[in-house]
């Protein structure tokens, strides 16, 4: 009888490290779906190998982690378009109760995805040094390996890292003033309003719309204002949000089904960018509001970070 015990130790001893090689994986890559891809690939490779000849298992899959996703960061510069986001809508969407706190809205933006938009300004080896060392206290040297480079050039590169990282404005939070520019764009919709449409949105702003057939991209105010014209007449109710700490709202069809979940970023009272997620599969498995304010059961199976909510409010 063959014995797999040996194999089931080094099972047993990824998955311990599972955690952490997946958060280590979303920080670079900015994307959970890409965050799973390389860890399981990192499996792959672990199980070609002869483990018993690794000295230190938690960094050999470290570096070997941090090489897939400089990868696939390497690969973003010549598609663009395939960028950080889809962890967006792997959150739940919580009840919006009105003015966000200042130390709630701190901690968001310091572990959310006014982050990962921060460091995805940086260069990838810049975003790799940054991430495993001040964020995962993985020793220069080894992040060096990583990039081919020496353990005081990667101090330098981590260096550079920071100093973007700490001097990239960011949008002010004004959660008041954003609420007016979200109600000013909600209500142009609805009324047809192609004039106060192009008054709130930035003249460069970046719709994104997660369909069943993937993401389509529009950029440009006069483009996504007849868009959201058109949209706005399938909207039965509405229920303002925050999705990662960002305002938004879900929406319903008139037979009580979720249409969509719209995520906003407000710079300089301007509409910068909008999410729009409209795939009815991925929809159906996440935990919603439900149109009369509570929450609808969550579907089996479905995998979705859970979230806190208390109260409702329409928005108005």
């Amino acid at each position: 009888m063959t014995d797999h015990r040996p194999a089931d130790r080094v099972a047993e001893a990824f998955e311990a490290q599972r955690d952490r090689l997946r958060a280590v994986a979303y920080r670079v890559l900015g994307s959970h779906a890409d965050a799973e891809d390389a860890v399981q690939e990192a499996w792959m490779r672990l199980a070609r190998q002869d483990a018993a000849a690794i000295e230190n298992l938690a960094a050999w899959l470290t570096t070997v982690v941090g090489r897939i996703s400089l990868d696939v960061l390497r690969s973003r510069q010549a598609r663009p378009e395939a960028s950080y986001g889809d962890g967006l809508w792997e959150l739940v969407p919580t009840v919006d109760d009105g003015p966000v706190p200042e130390e709630y809205v701190a901690v968001a933006d310091s572990v959310g995805l006014a982050l990962l938009v921060v460091l995805d300004s940086l260069g990838p080896s810049e975003r790799l040094a940054f991430v495993l060392h001040d964020m995962f206290g993985v020793p220069f040297h080894e992040i060096g390996q990583i990039l081919g480079k020496s353990a005081d050039a990667t101090k330098m590169i981590a260096s550079r890292a920071r100093r973007k990282v700490r001097t990239t404005e960011r949008p002010a939070v004004v959660a008041r003033e954003q609420r007016e520019v979200i109600r000013a764009f909600r209500a142009a919709a609805f009324n047809g309003d192609f004039e106060g449409l192009l008054c709130v949105l930035d003249p460069d702003v970046r719709l994104t719309v997660d369909t069943p057939g993937g993401e389509v991209v529009t950029i440009g105010a006069t483009e996504v204002a007849a868009g959201a014209r058109m949209f706005a007449g399938s909207v039965a109710r509405h229920q303002a949000v925050l999705v990662d700490g960002r305002l938004g709202y879900v929406s319903w069809r008139e037979d009580g089904t979720p249409l969509s979940i719209i995520a906003f970023t407000v710079v300089d009272d301007r509409i910068t960018g909008i999410q729009i997620l409209v795939d009815p599969g991925r929809l159906a498995s996440m935990r919603l509001p439900a149109p009369n304010g509570g929450l609808t059961d969550r579907v089996p199976g479905a995998t979705v970070r859970s979230g806190h909510t208390e109260g409702a409010s329409d928005v108005e």
